[in-house]
């Protein structure tokens, strides 16, 4: 069996900042997990050719990725990645399944005539 080959602590801080669904760039994640750009783009490559994050559009050279179910499973089972790599595997395939990921929606609070409109956006 091949196993996932991940960077410790590296590849789990993308995942986990990929976590909440939402798409991002090499540059943005270089600040948020303090790491350099150059290296995360020879590491985003990696975790796309493992299904744990996806290259998004509308353009193929945007630079854009988002998390994949897969790797909000490998997110969530980080430690079982260091101490039993066959059973890490196990658990991401069964958990990939029961995750779903939506894209980030715009949501409109109802309008109150005494307040100004409200609007509530969940987008990067």
């Amino acid at each position: 069996m091949t196993h996932i080959r991940l960077v410790d602590p590296t590849d789990f801080q993308i995942l986990k900042t990929l976590s909440d669904g939402r798409r991002d760039t090499a540059a943005n994640l270089a600040v948020i997990i303090d790491k350099d750009r150059n290296y995360l783009n020879t590491r985003l490559p990696v975790l796309a050719d493992e299904e744990l994050i996806e290259r998004v559009g509308p353009a193929e050279s945007s630079g854009l990725y988002q998390i994949t179910p897969r790797g909000v499973a490998a997110a969530q089972n980080q430690s079982l990645y260091a101490t039993d790599r066959d059973q890490f595997e196990t658990t991401i395939d069964e958990q990939e399944p029961l995750i779903t990921i939506t894209d980030p929606t715009v949501h409109q609070a109802s309008v109150d005539h005494t307040d100004s409109r409200l609007l509530s956006f969940s987008r990067r």
